[in-house]
């Protein structure tokens, strides 16, 4: 089949509306059940691109939570210790295989962001993964295949109505790609740059040492920004994305934005936060929301004297400022990239603020000396990997 049929575009105004291959050969994609739109699948080849690349480079699964054509979270496939467990709502006695650990850690990354998201995996969907996704709010999914089992648990979700698509793992898009914006049709390479340590090589600072780990956690920001709306940055630990700041047109705004995403994450490992007394009749969504909340400015619309009990078996006690400043002023080891250049030296001092200790930029700024000088304040590391990875 070389085209397929949406019900209409971005908007329900925007009839007709449909995928096709424009040389007339079968589309890569097959949906095996419900009925993905528009943004669905530009969120679904974006997101397989991603986990894609992520495979090849690292060897290991991954998945990817997109929502509005830019990751949420992206994550490779190592285990959940009883932290995460706790704070991706996994029972302590569910078995996981890697894959369903990577989608419940770039699930994870971002809870609020995830509410709704399009899946996508490297491997073939399994069992434990699909029964992680079956709790989730969730539009749908995009795998190179799926287990019998696996695609019946996917299947029954909203009302049988789940989006479930599979795609060829060996399909290799055209070198060139074209959009019409106005009736204006645009070409352009298609962006195969490879991304892997290679990149890391021009250390422009005077720690000049990256282990292993920042070096794997380095390159997954970079290939996570490469599929993510510009501007852009991406926090990263163990494996996982942390915080993305995604399409503001100010470069300190992303990493604002993307540090808060990561703060939070890293509050969210506090005793006092997993130890939340949630009513059992809350749903996750409403215990995520109730979370965010909590860890923010205004925790009394969660815990105010008039609404805790909607959430709480008791009322929670607040989490001060200062309990929160000497939480996360003991992070440490997050890796930091950007898909441009950094044109001022306050974008290293919010990202030290939230424990960066090894940065990726594509330099070229003229102010670097001002973020090197400020990276080297630290004792950052930080690498020029002299590539802009803008997307649009």
């Amino acid at each position: 089949m070389f085209e397929l049929a949406l019900k209409y575009g971005c908007n329900p105004n925007q009839k007709p509306a449909r995928i096709f291959m424009a040389d007339g050969s079968n589309l890569p994609v097959v949906v095996l059940n419900g009925k993905p739109g528009y943004i669905n699948f530009l969120d679904a080849l974006n997101s397989w691109q991603l986990v894609k690349e992520l495979k090849e480079n690292t060897g290991m699964v991954a998945a990817a939570s997109f929502k509005h054509v830019s990751p949420a979270g992206a994550a490779l496939g190592y285990p959940l210790d009883d932290v995460l467990r706790k704070m991706y709502h996994i029972d302590p006695g569910m078995q996981l295989s890697a894959l369903a650990c990577a989608y419940a850690r770039a699930r994870g990354a971002d809870r609020m962001s995830s509410f709704g998201d399009w899946i996508a995996l490297s491997d073939v969907c399994d069992v434990p993964t699909a029964k992680i996704i079956k709790f989730e709010v969730t539009d749908g999914i995009i795998a190179p295949g799926y287990e019998p089992e696996a695609l019946e648990i996917l299947k029954s979700k909203k009302g049988g109505n789940y989006n479930v698509v599979v795609i060829d793992a060996n399909y290799v898009p055209v070198s060139l790609e074209h959009k019409q914006v106005s009736g204006i049709t645009f070409e352009q390479g298609r962006n195969d740059l490879k991304i892997d340590n290679r990149m890391l090589e021009n250390m422009v600072t005077k720690n000049k040492t990256l282990t292993d780990a920042q070096k794997r956690d380095l390159v997954l920001a970079l290939i996570t920004l490469k599929y993510t709306q510009s501007n852009s940055v991406c926090y990263v630990q163990d494996g996982q994305v942390i915080g993305v700041g995604a399409g503001q047109q100010s470069r300190i705004h992303c990493t604002r934005l993307a540090g808060q995403k990561a703060d939070n994450w890293q509050l969210r490992h506090m005793p006092k936060v997993l130890a939340l007394p949630f009513r059992d009749d809350v749903a996750k969504p409403n215990r995520d929301n109730a979370i965010d909340v909590y860890l923010g400015d205004t925790s009394e619309d969660a815990i105010g004297e008039a609404v805790w009990t909607e959430t709480f078996t008791r009322r929670p006690e607040p989490l001060t400022a200062a309990e929160k400043k000497a939480w996360l002023a003991k992070v440490t080891g997050v890796a930091l990239g950007s898909d441009a250049f950094f044109p001022f030296g306050d974008n290293i001092e919010r990202a030290h603020r939230s424990g960066v200790t090894a940065i990726v930029e594509a330099g070229g700024s003229i102010r670097d000396q001002q973020v090197i000088d400020t990276c080297n304040k630290y004792g950052i590391a930080m690498a020029f990997c002299g590539m802009r990875l803008f997307h649009h």
